[in-house]
């Protein structure tokens, strides 16, 4: 993967504009705001349209949804808060932004949780009705925060959204409490005449969301106005912002906003059509990879089967049955649920049939923290079987990556007769960024040839390889003359019968091991701009907008850091070892506790530098230029 030098981000604001009446306004090079209320205030939806609209309006962005992990947590108090986060620019940009240039609380536990994200002279946006005794009291408030001074160091916009959004739905018949759900839509009204955001795209989904319910979906769309207006009227709001399209070159194409999870499904249905061979799903639910198997039932029309099972071992078990039937194959999962299909990935293994083990990682152990992200999944998809059984590993970078991550595994697969497993998480996972829709002809053929007819004197042997990937041939059942044992004992090499033999064992687990380590992986590319740097900063999955950066950063202050990034990470690239003598210091930024470290150390003995953080967040990129300019000067 090429990781291309790029650029620190030019000054936030540019000039200010004189609108000659009372309202004025500034242009910015990027904006950081953050949305954050209770699960039932409509936070994941706003974030989600202020995004949608931005994509539109031609910036780039990225994005960060935070999810509370209890289904039904206590309305009011700070386990139950949500927030969306959205870093929009001019210019290319990487991660959803380090801290808050603005903060949307619709309660007081929603500010509790997020002023300590803020930066000073950051601007607060607060709904004053949900500031009640009671209210305050579930947030850990001793009196309200409005009217002291701890929140001196910022701007603070008082707003009663609540009151303002029932006076505007007085004349729709609607109760107090359905006039009082809008409210998210009045914020993000006010937003959107605040950042100059296009509005047409969100009342065209409000109509298509609420069509059965037309008179809601006029209300929320009078709502979205009367904060649009508030927002030109108000003397409170005197400047407002504008940040322009993004000014990079983007490849000629059509894009569209997209989360990773459902780039993933996309991909997915792609590697279907040019295998020209149906996929097919078997999945249990499970936080964060769900929408995969949602997304997915949306697609029969592609030959897409989707079957939701009782619990995660007959999901796999469903799946492995129907790579053995000629489908593509695909099981969809988290960390604990990959520890339940393990059995059946080692069967996998010993049946040689392509599969893919999508893991979304989360943080763990156990149930562990279903709603926020981590990497500390690598370990167990490297090892996490009995016995020999090796498993090609892939993860992918951005959002958009995850598309070609998707068909990059199903060729592996596919090719190598092998489960594949593909390690996303849920940054990548919930996160968005705009991504161009690829050609038809931009898309690897994946097709592979079904075994027709017998292959050793006429007879069919299922484990007589293919000499350049050692993969075995793929027969349909039913196909005639093809008749073959399957099941966990192990074969015998060639004739697939069940062998006890000692030295066929070790043969076969051998060639297995053989088969994974021969995989064709693009080598590791490194930028290292003239090639003067000693320090090295690796990684691997979502790690790599944070990590790019960083080194942005590092680089604007003059100073010299080489960085790469994998895709592959079970085989490694066969460049990677040379490229890891080549620097004196190697840092490897993880979120976990350095599994990605430890198998650097132990292939290569090379003195890898593990930095890491278990929080359940992503990394921030000037917490790692701090790390890394610390590294350059030791």
């Amino acid at each position: 993967m090429t990781i291309a030098a790029e650029p620190a981000a030019p000054p936030r604001e540019q000039h200010t504009e004189d609108t000659g009446d009372r309202k004025t306004t500034r242009t910015l090079d990027r904006v950081v705001i953050r949305f954050a209320g209770d699960s039932g205030d409509g936070m994941q939806l706003t974030g989600d349209r202020f995004t949608s609209e931005t994509a539109s309006f031609g910036n780039d962005l990225s994005t960060l949804p935070n999810f509370p992990a209890e289904i039904r947590a206590p309305a009011g108090t700070l386990p139950g808060v949500s927030s969306f986060q959205v870093h929009f620019a001019d210019h290319d940009i990487l991660t959803p932004g380090d801290a808050p240039d603005v903060l949307v609380a619709m309660n007081p536990a929603a500010l509790k949780a997020n002023t300590g994200d803020l930066p000073r002279g950051a601007e607060i946006i607060v709904d004053t009705d949900e500031f009640t005794p009671r209210n305050l009291a579930k947030a850990g408030y001793d009196g309200s925060p409005l009217d002291d001074d701890s929140l001196a160091a910022f701007t603070v916009h008082p707003v009663p959204l609540t009151t303002l959004t029932v006076g505007a739905l007085s004349g729709f018949p609607l109760t107090r409490k359905e006039a009082e759900r809008a409210k998210n839509m009045f914020a993000l009204g006010l937003l959107s005449w605040l950042y100059h955001r296009p509005t047409d795209g969100t009342e065209r989904f409000l109509r298509t969301k609420f069509a059965r319910r037309p008179e809601i979906a006029e209300a929320n769309i009078a709502a979205f106005r009367a904060g649009w207006n508030f927002g030109e009227t108000t003397e409170d709001f005197a400047v407002s912002y504008e940040v322009a399209p993004a000014s990079r070159a983007f490849a000629p194409g059509t894009y569209r906003n997209i989360s990773g999870n459902l780039a993933l499904s996309y991909g997915l249905v792609s590697a279907s059509h040019q295998a020209e061979l149906p996929l097919f799903l078997g999945s249990y639910p499970i936080t964060p990879a769900s929408d995969i198997l949602h997304e997915l039932s949306k697609h029969k029309n592609f030959g897409v089967r989707t079957f939701q099972a009782e619990d995660e071992i007959a999901a796999i078990g469903a799946a492995l049955g129907a790579s053995f039937g000629g489908s593509l194959a695909v099981t969809t999962t988290s960390g604990p649920g990959v520890a339940l299909k393990s059995e059946t990935i080692g069967l996998a293994v010993s049946l040689e049939l392509p599969l893919l083990v999508v893991d979304i990682q989360r943080g763990g152990p156990s149930t562990g923290l279903p709603t926020k992200t981590e990497q500390a999944d690598l370990l167990q998809a490297m090892y996490g079987r009995n016995g020999e059984a090796p498993v090609p590993v892939v993860a992918p970078a951005t959002p958009g990556e995850c598309f070609t991550a998707a068909l990059d595994a199903a060729r592996i697969a596919l090719t190598y007769r092998t489960p594949v497993f593909l390690l996303s998480d849920g940054y990548l996972a919930n996160g968005s960024e705009p991504w161009r829709i690829p050609e038809p002809g931009e898309l690897p053929d994946l097709r592979v040839p079904f075994a027709t007819e017998p292959n050793h004197d006429g007879e069919f042997w299922p484990y007589l390889r293919d000499p350049v990937t050692l993969a075995r041939p793929w027969a349909v059942p039913g196909t005639p003359g093809l008749e073959h044992r399957i099941g966990g004992i192990e074969k015998q090499d060639g004739t697939g019968n069940i062998s006890y033999d000692p030295a066929n064992h070790e043969f076969m687990v051998r060639t297995r091991q053989a088969k994974i380590d021969g995989i064709a992986v693009p080598d590791v590319t490194v930028d290292d701009p003239g090639g003067a740097a000693d320090t090295l900063v690796l990684g691997w999955g979502s790690t790599y907008g944070p990590i790019t950066a960083a080194v942005r950063r590092v680089r604007a202050e003059g100073g010299r850091i080489a960085q790469a990034h994998l895709r592959h990470l079970n085989p490694f690239p066969a460049n990677l070892g040379t490229v890891l003598s080549g620097y004196r210091t190697v840092l490897v930024p993880e979120m976990n506790l350095g599994q990605l470290t430890q198998l650097l150390r132990a292939r290569w003995l090379v003195d890898a530098r593990a930095l890491t953080q278990v929080n359940g967040m992503p990394f921030k990129a000037e917490q790692l230029a701090t790390a890394l300019k610390e590294a350059i000067d030791d």
